[in-house]
């Protein structure tokens, strides 16, 4: 899943339809584990948000960018929508990386 000179805009789940946490970074397997030893975000860690559920890969960052600021301004029931036609079962894609 992870490439090299790659941008990625994913979504975090804290469990199915749980609270939901959209990020973009160029190193998502650095990124998560920042998430999960609680040094990525502090919402991501007050909420518990650390199942990865979607993953969208760009080859540029303005490309990235755009497309996170658009999934966070989306109502909630268009991203839950997105994960489900990706990821019925909302497993942790973690283990792809």
């Amino acid at each position: 899943m992870c490439r090299v000179n790659a941008y990625y805009v994913y979504i975090l789940a804290s469990d199915r339809h749980g609270t939901l946490y959209i990020g973009v970074t160029n190193n998502l397997r650095t990124r998560l584990e920042q998430h999960r030893s609680g040094r990525g975000s502090e919402f991501v860690r007050k909420y518990g948000v650390y199942r990865l559920v979607y993953v969208e890969s760009f080859t540029s960052a303005p490309e990235a960018i755009a497309r996170e600021k658009q999934l966070k301004n989306w109502h909630r029931d268009w991203k839950i929508r997105l994960i489900e036609e990706n990821n019925l079962d909302w497993s942790d894609l973690s283990h792809l990386l």
